[in-house]
C-alpha cells in the first residue's frame, strides 16, 4: 500500500520558500553580513575571553598575596613557641569564620590541628604551591572542593599546609561564562536577522533592477532602472546604467539619422554624377566636352569621398576611438596658427579678421583636432559674415574658472536661437545656408571634437551675428584626468 502523495500546490510553495532563501544566501550583502558577524563574534570572543584570563589572574595574585600573609604570621608564631604554639594558633584561626584553609600533620601525615580533613593521596608529600582538591572536616571526606594550597616540611618531619579556597574565582569564572553564552547566542541571532533583513532588502532592488534590464533587452530602450534617492553604490550603478543607455540611444540615433541622410542627402549628388557621365556619352565625341564631363565628376566625387571623410571622423571622435596621440599643448597657439592661416582669405573678402589670445592655455587633448574645429568655425564664420555690414571676425581663447574658451564670432546674420542645437546635427542645413557650398557636416563635427575632451559646443547670439564657443577643460598642474568618449 503506497503512501499518499502531498499536495502539488504545498510543494510548489516549499519549492518557492527554497529557491528565495537559496537566492537569499547567494546575495553578496547576505555573505558580507555574515562575514561581519564572523569578525565580531570572534572579536567578542576574545574581548571576553581576555577579561577572564586576567580576572582570574587577579584572584589568583590576592589569594597567593593573603598566604604569604598567612604563612609570615605563622612563621612568626612557630619561631616563638614551636610546634605547640603553631598548633594551637592554627587551631583557633581554624574556628574563625571565613577562615583560610590550614592543617598540620605528624610526619606519617596523621591530623593534627587545621580545618581541612581529607587531600588527594601525595599531596603533602610535594612541598610547595599548588593548586588541589579537598574536603572541610564538615564534608564527609568528599574532595569537592579547590583551593590554592601552600606546604611546609617543619623540623621533625611535620608538616604544615596554609591556602584558600578558589570558589570565588570559579564562581566569578561561570557568570562570565553564561554572559559570553548569551552575548554570543544574541550577537548570532540579532546579526543574522539583520544579514537578512539587510539582503532582503538589496535583494528587492535588485530584483527590480533585473526586470527593467530584461524589459530594455526585449527591445524597451527608453526603459530606465529607478533610483531610489539614498546616494548608495546600487544608485550610482543605477544611475551609471541610465547614463549609459541614453548613450547608447544616442549612438543608435545618430546611427539612424546617418543612414537616413546618406539615403536623401547623397543621393542627389550621386544621381548627378550619373547624369553628367550619361550626357557626356550621350552628346558625342567631342575631346573637350568629354574632358571638361570627367573634370566635373572628378570634382563631384571628390566632394563625395570629403563627406565620407567627415562621417566616418564624426563617428570615429563620437566612438572614442581618437584617443591615441593625445598629448598637452598650447590651445592659444593652436587658435592664433589657425587664424593667421584665415586671414589672406578674410582680407580678400573683405572682413576684418582679430585674434585675442592669452598666453600658457594648456590642454591635454588632440592638437589636429582643435585645430581642425577652429578651421570649421572660421571658414563657417567667413562664409556667413562677410555680407555684414560690418563684416569683422573675431578669433578669442581665454581661460574662464578651469576651462579654456575658444571662441570664433563675426556679425552676419547668426541663427535663430530655437535653431542652433539642431544645426549641430548631421546634414541639416537651414534654408539661408543652401545656396552655399556645404554638406552640413562641420558643426557636427565640431560638437564631437568637443564631446570627446569632455568639453561643450554652444551657439551664442552675438548681438548681431553668431558665437561659436567651445569649451574645454584646461590642464592642470596635477596629471590630466583621461579623456573619455
Amino acid at each position: 500500500m503506497s503512501a499518499p502523495a502531498a499536495p502539488a500546490g504545498h510543494d510548489g510553495r516549499n519549492d518557492g520558500v527554497l529557491a528565495r532563501l537559496g537566492t537569499l544566501f547567494r546575495t553578496t550583502a547576505f555573505k558580507l553580513s555574515l562575514a561581519y558577524l564572523l569578525v565580531f563574534a570572534a572579536f567578542a570572543f576574545f574581548a571576553l575571553g581576555y577579561v577572564a584570563w586576567n580576572a582570574r589572574r587577579v584572584l589568583d595574585d590576592q589569594i597567593v598575596s593573603t598566604i604569604e600573609a598567612e604563612i609570615n604570621g605563622l612563621s612568626d608564631q612557630y619561631a616563638a613557641g614551636g610546634i605547640r604554639r603553631l598548633v594551637s594558633v592554627v587551631e583557633r584561626r581554624s574556628r574563625e569564620p571565613g577562615a583560610s584553609l590550614y592543617l598540620v600533620t605528624t610526619p606519617a601525615g596523621e591530623h593534627v590541628a587545621g580545618n581541612v580533613e581529607a587531600l588527594p593521596p601525595g599531596t603533602l608529600a610535594e612541598p610547595g604551591q599548588t593548586e588541589t582538591a579537598y574536603a572541610r572536616n564538615t564534608d564527609n571526606d568528599r574532595l569537592d572542593h579547590r583551593a590554592i594550597v601552600r606546604i611546609f616540611t617543619l623540623p621533625g618531619g611535620f608538616r604544615l599546609l596554609v591556602g584558600r579556597d578558589v570558589e570565588e574565582r570559579d564562581r566569578l569564572r561561570a557568570v562570565i561564562g553564561r554572559a559570553f553564552a548569551w552575548s554570543l547566542m544574541l550577537v548570532v541571532g540579532l546579526g543574522f536577522l539583520g544579514s537578512w533583513f539587510i539582503a532582503q532588502r538589496v535583494l528587492k532592488r535588485v530584483d527590480h533592477m533585473t526586470d527593467i534590464t530584461r524589459t530594455i533587452m526585449a527591445g524597451d530602450l527608453d526603459g530606465r532602472l529607478t533610483l531610489a534617492g539614498t546616494g548608495d553604490e546600487l544608485d550610482r550603478l543605477a544611475s551609471n546604467l541610465n547614463a549609459m543607455l541614453d548613450r547608447i540611444g544616442e549612438l543608435m540615433r545618430g546611427m539612424r539619422e546617418v543612414s537616413d541622410n546618406i539615403a536623401h542627402d547623397l543621393k542627389t549628388p550621386l544621381t548627378r554624377l550619373r547624369n553628367k557621365a550619361d550626357a557626356a556619352l550621350r552628346e558625342g565625341n567631342d575631346p573637350d566636352a568629354l574632358r571638361a564631363a570627367l573634370e566635373a565628376n572628378i570634382e563631384e566625387s571628390d566632394n563625395l569621398i570629403r563627406v565620407f571623410n567627415a562621417l566616418l571622423m564624426i563617428a570615429r571622435l563620437e566612438a572614442g576611438n581618437a584617443r591615441e596621440g593625445l598629448a598637452e599643448f598650447d590651445a592659444g597657439a593652436v587658435a592664433l596658427e589657425v587664424a593667421e592661416l584665415y586671414e589672406a582669405v578674410a582680407e580678400e573678402r573683405g572682413i576684418a579678421l582679430t585674434a585675442e589670445v592669452e598666453d600658457g592655455l594648456k590642454l591635454h587633448g588632440s592638437r589636429e583636432l582643435i585645430g581642425q574645429a577652429m578651421a570649421n568655425l572660421i571658414d563657417n564664420a567667413l562664409k556667413y559674415g562677410a555680407a555684414a555690414a560690418e563684416p569683422v571676425l573675431c578669433v578669442a581663447a581665454r581661460r574662464e574658472e578651469g576651462e579654456i574658451v575658444l571662441s570664433v564670432a563675426d556679425r552676419g546674420e547668426g541663427i535663430p536661437e530655437a535653431e542652433r542645437g539642431r544645426v549641430l546635427e548631421r546634414f541639416v542645413r537651414l534654408e539661408t545656408a543652401r545656396t552655399r557650398p556645404g554638406f552640413g557636416l562641420g558643426l557636427s563635427l565640431v560638437n564631437a571634437v568637443a564631446r570627446l575632451h569632455q568639453g561643450t559646443f554652444a551657439l551664442e547670439d552675438n548681438a548681431p551675428g553668431l558665437r561659436a564657443v567651445l569649451r574645454l577643460p584646461a590642464l592642470r598642474d596635477q596629471a590630466p584626468k583621461e579623456i573619455a568618449a
